[in-house]
Parts: structure tokens; C-alpha cells; sequence
């Protein structure tokens, strides 16, 4: 483990490839998890950091500038310098992550910080791969023509990312930008600033030109208003709540914009499944990142004949978690993110309680110093519980009975959301008929959470829109030019 230095942690806002303070001079604690202590001050950036930094990246992305005219390989080439610059540190890059946002490193080949770097390693080196093969078409019109078109980056992107996968929100949006060809103007969460701002080190080390990234530090009402109402930003790019994105939609007028949001993602358990499988997926699905994932299979529909078989399997398996902090080298349940997320967690466990619900496993704060909450299991819980409606964001997972296939859709079906969903059944045909009537942007068969930095991730519905990884990711930053040559002299 590469120990993280406190005193060397970058707090700055990162500009035009330097670190600045805030104009304002204001600054704002980083806490960690784990402990409730504060770990260091954080420059908080306001409305006039926010336009230093979209100039810087206007200016970078100018006509002429040294990104603009940079050869496409040769942009390949930086993004794949920073991916090894990330491999390089990534023992140090894994503990800051833990230690900014309390989940365990993932010793033992558990999920944790181990895995979340090495995908997001895994990302920039895809991005990379495809800088010289962004191509347009030849399209056969009518006439005598050539029909050409070009694709094109879309300028200046203002993206707001969330703390719950720090430094993969991060990849997720900064890899398919710079691979366009596009300049950033970041801005990161208050609960988790640390990682990125270490990531914006490399970028100038490096060798990316200055302006093409710029990460900034602060909050939601603050820094990131002033992004998303920023003329000189084309395009918003963000991860975080529905709630938020509707108030982003109101302000962002014109600009283009791609959304990643919440969901109630449902898991089908049927009676023919491998029930430890199952059993395994759904506590994946559920459990993972402490249940701060917006796919989280937060939803169990279990058939009525196996019901009890998978709630005693599954309660078992919650209750052998190791909860502790991520310097714990058994622990593989950390904290939640904050107090503000803890308490709203022990909220819905409340709810859940007073509702009729039956707490089967969990239900409490586990110690009494850090955000730590037990994995919870719900069972007799029905659909209009709002355990079984609304995005927790915890580790709480409400179990439910179905009876038929045709009913099960239906109940599946029945929310807001489409982010994801999980079906297991050892019957590939009736999985798949399952798969094909979820609405769901990623649909897990006899597995769950199993991304590639290959295949698209995105929402339906009020789960966002957009696609995030795969190739589809850099539709987000590409303009089509369409452009017309008459090969037989000017038409009028």
C-alpha cells in the first residue's frame, strides 16, 4: 500500500495545467468516512474560477492552438501517456480513493478501489484506440455529387460528476472528450474532490497542452450552476440524481447534454435459477460500493416457490460481511459516503420498518464513530412500499414474491427508472424473453454488474439519456458536418 501524505494531497483548482487557489479564497473540508475527521481544506471554485477556466478551454480548443491542430494518433498517444502515468501510481490512486470516499481497497479479489482503478486505466487506453478512427461517411445522393461527412468535436464540455466511483465518472467523461478532440471544464464532487485532482497532476505531466482539462472544486448550487449556465460551455455532460438533472435541464438552454441517472433496478429470481448464483448476483448487485450505485438491483423479485430458500441464503451470506474501514485489510463493507447519505439511508430503513416491512438481516448503524450502516434485507415488502420505489442509494435490499413471468414484467416495468436489471434462470430462452420486455439500458443474465469499458452504459426512461463506454460514448462529443461537393460545376 502506497501511503497517502496529507500534507502533499493537490487542493487547488487545476487551470490552464496549473493549480490556483479560489479567487475567492474560499475553501471547503473533505471528510473522511471512515473516522468522521476532516482529512484536508479544498479550494471551493465560484462563478469567476468557473470563467477562468472555460477561457482557458476556449482557448485550447481554438482553431490553430497546439490540441486543435495535434494529429489524431498523436492525441491517442497522450491519452494512453496518462493511463500508464495512472498505472504508475495506482497503489497511491486506490488508497486516496478509499480514503476520500471509505470504500475498502478490495484485497482478496473483493470489489473495491483495486477494481475501479484498473477499469478506469482500462477506459483511457480504449479512448485512446479510437482518436484515428473517428471517420465519417460518403453518402450516395442524388446527382453528381459528392456527399461527404465529417465528424467534428463538439467544443468546450462542462462535466459534473458524482462521488460514488470518483475516478471512473471521471474517465467516463474526460476519456471519450479528449478522444474527440474536445477541451473540459470539470467539476467533481464536494464529498470526493481528491482523486481527480491528482489524475489533473498527470494530465500536465503528461504533456497535454494547458486548457484542455480544467477540475474544479465545490458544490452543486455554486460551481456547478455557474458550469451549466456558462455561455462559453457547449455541452453538459453529467452523473448524479434525476432531481438534479431536471434542474440542469431547466438552466443548460440550448446546449447539448448527456445524462447518467438514478434507478430501482429490478433482479428476477425465477424457480429453475442456480440459487446460489442467484444468491450471489443479487448480494453483487445490491451490496456492492455499500449500495451507492445507481444500477443497484435494489429490487429482488423472487419466485414464490423458492422464496424462502433464496431470503435464508441470502441472509446468511449479508450477515458474514466484514464491516470496518478500508485500512482493514478483511473489511469488504465500508461506510457510506457522508453523514447527509448515511442519515438518509437510516431513513429508508425506518421506512421500511414503519410501512410493514420485515427487517430480516441488519436495519441498524454498525458501531458508533463513521457512517457505517449494516447490509439490510427487507422481506413482505410490496410495491407501493416506498423501500420498493424510491432510489436509496444504501445497502438495502427489499425482497419480493411473484408468481408468473407475465406478472413479473409488469411489476418490473412499473417505475420511473430503466437503468438496469438482472434475470436469473438457467433457461437461456426464457431469460432472454424476460430481458427482451425489460426496460432497461443493460439487462445481466445469471450475473449483475459486469461492465467492459467496450460495451455502452446508459438509461431509459427517467434513468437519463446517452450512452457512456463502448463506442457509442463518443457520440456524446462529435458533431456531423454534412458537407456537398457538386462534381459538374455549381448548381444554383
Amino acid at each position: 500500500m502506497t501511503p497517502v501524505k496529507i500534507s502533499e494531497l493537490e487542493t487547488k483548482l487545476f487551470i490552464n495545467n496549473e493549480f490556483v487557489d479560489a479567487i475567492s479564497g474560499k475553501t471547503f473540508p473533505t471528510i473522511n468516512p471512515a473516522t468522521e475527521e476532516v482529512i484536508c481544506e479544498v479550494q471551493e471554485a465560484g462563478a469567476e474560477d468557473v470563467d477562468k477556466a472555460v477561457a482557458a478551454a476556449t482557448a485550447a480548443f481554438q482553431l490553430g492552438s497546439p490540441w486543435r491542430s495535434m494529429a489524431a494518433s498523436e492525441r491517442g498517444k497522450l491519452i494512453w501517456k496518462l493511463a500508464d502515468l495512472m498505472e504508475q501510481h495506482s497503489e497511491y490512486l486506490e488508497e486516496l480513493e478509499s480514503l476520500d470516499n471509505g470504500k475498502p481497497l478490495g484485497r482478496q479479489g473483493q470489489y473495491g478501489t483495486k477494481v475501479d482503478v484498473a477499469l478506469t486505466i482500462a477506459i483511457y487506453r480504449y479512448a485512446a484506440g479510437w482518436c484515428d478512427k473517428i471517420t465519417g461517411d460518403v453518402i450516395p445522393v442524388d446527382g453528381n455529387t459528392l456527399c461527404y461527412t465529417r465528424k467534428e468535436p463538439v467544443g468546450v464540455c462542462g462535466c459534473i460528476i458524482p462521488w460514488n466511483f470518483p475516478l471512473a465518472m471521471q474517465s467516463w467523461k474526460l476519456a471519450p472528450a479528449l478522444a474527440a478532440g474536445c477541451t473540459v471544464v470539470m467539476k467533481t464532487s464536494e464529498k470526493t474532490p481528491l482523486s481527480a485532482l491528482f489524475v489533473s497532476k498527470l494530465i500536465a505531466q503528461a504533456g497535454f497542452p494547458p486548457g484542455v482539462v480544467n477540475t474544479l472544486s465545490g458544490y452543486g448550487p455554486g460551481t456547478g450552476e455557474a458550469i451549466v449556465k456558462h455561455p462559453g460551455i457547449d455541452k453538459i455532460a453529467f452523473t448524479g440524481s434525476t432531481l438534479t438533472a431536471t434542474n440542469i435541464l431547466k438552466n443548460a438552454g440550448l446546449k447539448r447534454t448527456t445524462m447518467e441517472l438514478g434507478g430501482k433496478s429490478p433482479v428476477i429470481v425465477c424457480n429453475d435459477a442456480d440459487l446460489d448464483v442467484a444468491v450471489e448476483m443479487c448480494h453483487v448487485g445490491l451490496f456492492l460500493n455499500q449500495g451507492q450505485c445507481c444500477c443497484a438491483g435494489s429490487r429482488v423479485f423472487v419466485q414464490d416457490t423458492i422464496y424462502d430458500a433464496f431470503v435464508k441464503k441470502a441472509a446468511t451470506k449479508a450477515q458474514a460481511m466484514k464491516i470496518g474501514a478500508y485500512t482493514e485489510a478483511d473489511a469488504d463493507h465500508g461506510p457510506q459516503v457522508d453523514d447527509i447519505q448515511f442519515k438518509r439511508v437510516m431513513g429508508y430503513i425506518e421506512k421500511g420498518k414503519s410501512e410493514g416491512a420485515m427487517c430480516v438481516v441488519g436495519g441498524s448503524r454498525h458501531g458508533s464513530k463513521g457512517y457505517f450502516v449494516e447490509p439490510t434485507i427487507f422481506t413482505n415488502v410490496s410495491d407501493d412500499m416506498t423501500i420498493a420505489k424510491e432510489e436509496i442509494f444504501g445497502p438495502v435490499m427489499a425482497v419480493m414474491k411473484f408468481s408468473t413471468d407475465e406478472e413479473v414484467v409488469i411489476r418490473a416495468n412499473s417505475t420511473m427508472y430503466g437503468l438496469g436489471a438482472g434475470i436469473m434462470s438457467k433457461n437461456i430462452s426464457r431469460a432472454l424473453g424476460l430481458a427482451n420486455q425489460i426496460r432497461a439500458g443493460s439487462v445481466w443474465i445469471n450475473s449483475y454488474d459486469d461492465f467492459s469499458v467496450q460495451a455502452p452504459f446508459g438509461g431509459y426512461k427517467a434513468s437519463g439519456h446517452g450512452r457512456e463506454k463502448g463506442k457509442e460514448m463518443l457520440d456524446n462529443y462529435l458533431e456531423t458536418k454534412c458537407v456537398f461537393v457538386p462534381l459538374d460545376g455549381p448548381k444554383c
